[in-house]
C-alpha cells in the first residue's frame, strides 16, 4: 500500500522549486514514452493521447503513447515500475493500478510491482462507469436487467478489462448489491471488451463514459445506469445506481500519471510543472477530453497521492471480497 508519508514526500518533491527546475533545463533530451498498460481504445488510452500531445508542446519533444497490454494491466504497469528512473518513461494508469498487486497475492503469486515503486504525479480524469447493453437487448431499465439476471442466474454475460480490473470490480459491486449472478468474461483491456459488446459477444459491460459515449449517441449501445453520485454530462437521462436504490454502488475510473519512485527530484518537478501547465492552459487538451466524454479532473501530486491511497484501500477491500478467480 502506498504509505501516506512516502506519498506526501513525493508530492513535496513536485513543488515549484525553481532551482531544481533550472537544473534540468536540458531535460528531456530525447522522446518521452507514455505507457498505457491496455490496448488502444480504452479509458487510459483516451486520456493518454491528448495528454501526450499537450506534453509535446510543453517539453518540445515527442511523447509517443506506447500500449503494453497484458494480465489486466500488470505487464505495462510493472514495466514502468522497473524502468530507468530518468523521467523518460511514464505510466498513464487507471484505478486498477492499486488493486492488481493485491489480486496477485490472492492468486498466490508475488506481485509484479508494488505501489511503493511508483510516484503519483497528477490525476487527469475521474469518471464514473456506465452500465451498457447492446441497443437491441430487451432490457430498457436497470430493473429489467436485474429481473432477467434473477430469472437466469449466471446466464447473462458481462465483460471486463481482465480479472480484478476496475471494470470487474465495478460489476462485482453491482452483483453484490442487487443479489444477482452474472457470467464474467475477462478481456485484455477495456477496448477489446467494448468491441465484444458491440459485436454481441457479451451482453453487458461497465465502461468509462468516454469510450461509451459515441456508441450510445449512434444508437448502437444503451446505458442503463451509472456508478456516479451524480448524473454524467452526456448521459443526463441515465439514472445513477444511488437514485435507483443502491447507495453503496458508487465507483469511478480515474486516469493519472505515475513515474518510477527513484526519479530524481528535479525531473519530478519538471513533470509536475509540465502537467500543471498542460492541464491548466492547454485548451486543446481540455477540448479533447470533453469531446471524448471524459472531462478534465486534475489533481496535483499531493492531492492525487492522498486520493490514490484512499481509493486503493477501498478497492482492495472489494477485490478481497471477490476472492480467488481461476
Amino acid at each position: 500500500m502506498l504509505s501516506r508519508r512516502r506519498a506526501l514526500a513525493a508530492a513535496g518533491a513536485m513543488g515549484l522549486a525553481a532551482p531544481g527546475a533550472r537544473a534540468q533545463e536540458g531535460w528531456p533530451a530525447r522522446p518521452v514514452q507514455m505507457v498505457v498498460a491496455f490496448p488502444p481504445g480504452g479509458q487510459a488510452d483516451v486520456a493518454a493521447r491528448p495528454v501526450a500531445a499537450a506534453l509535446e508542446r510543453v517539453f518540445g519533444q515527442a511523447v509517443p503513447v506506447v500500449n503494453r497490454p497484458g494480465a489486466g494491466g500488470i505487464l505495462g504497469s510493472a514495466s514502468v515500475a522497473r524502468a530507468a528512473p530518468d523521467g523518460h518513461t511514464a505510466l498513464m494508469a487507471l484505478s486498477s493500478l492499486g488493486v492488481l498487486p493485491e489480486s496477485e497475492r490472492i492468486m498466490g503469486r508475488a506481485p509484479a510491482y508494488t505501489m511503493e515503486q511508483l510516484v503519483p504525479v497528477a490525476r487527469i480524469t475521474a469518471d464514473p462507469t456506465v452500465l451498457l447493453v447492446p441497443a437491441g437487448a430487451p432490457w430498457r431499465t436497470l430493473d429489467d436487467f436485474v429481473a432477467a439476471a434473477r430469472a437466469r442466474p449466471g446466464a447473462i454475460t458481462y465483460g471486463s478489462a481482465g480479472n480484478y480490473s476496475t471494470l470487474h470490480v465495478a460489476m462485482a459491486m453491482l452483483t453484490g448489491a442487487a443479489s444477482i449472478e452474472l457470467l464474467h468474461v475477462p478481456f485484455q483491456g477495456g477496448g477489446p471488451a467494448l468491441t465484444a459488446l458491440l459485436s454481441g459477444t457479451i451482453e453487458a459491460l461497465a465502461s468509462g463514459p468516454g469510450p461509451a459515449l459515441p456508441h450510445v449517441k449512434e444508437g448502437r449501445l444503451r446505458a442503463l445506469a451509472c456508478w456516479g453520485r451524480e448524473r454524467i454530462a452526456g448521459f443526463e437521462t441515465v439514472p445513477t445506481f444511488v437514485e435507483l436504490g443502491h447507495p453503496e454502488v458508487e465507483f469511478y475510473i480515474w486516469a493519472g500519471v505515475f513515474l518510477p519512485v527513484a526519479t530524481p527530484r528535479p525531473v519530478l518537478e519538471r513533470w509536475g510543472q509540465a502537467l500543471r501547465t498542460a492541464c491548466g492552459q492547454d485548451a486543446a487538451l481540455r477540448r479533447a477530453l470533453e469531446a471524448a466524454g471524459s472531462p478534465l479532473a486534475y489533481q496535483d501530486s499531493e492531492a492525487f497521492s492522498a486520493f490514490v491511497e484512499a481509493d486503493t484501500r477501498r478497492l482492495t477491500r472489494a477485490v478481497q471480497r471477490i476472492g480467488r478467480v481461476e
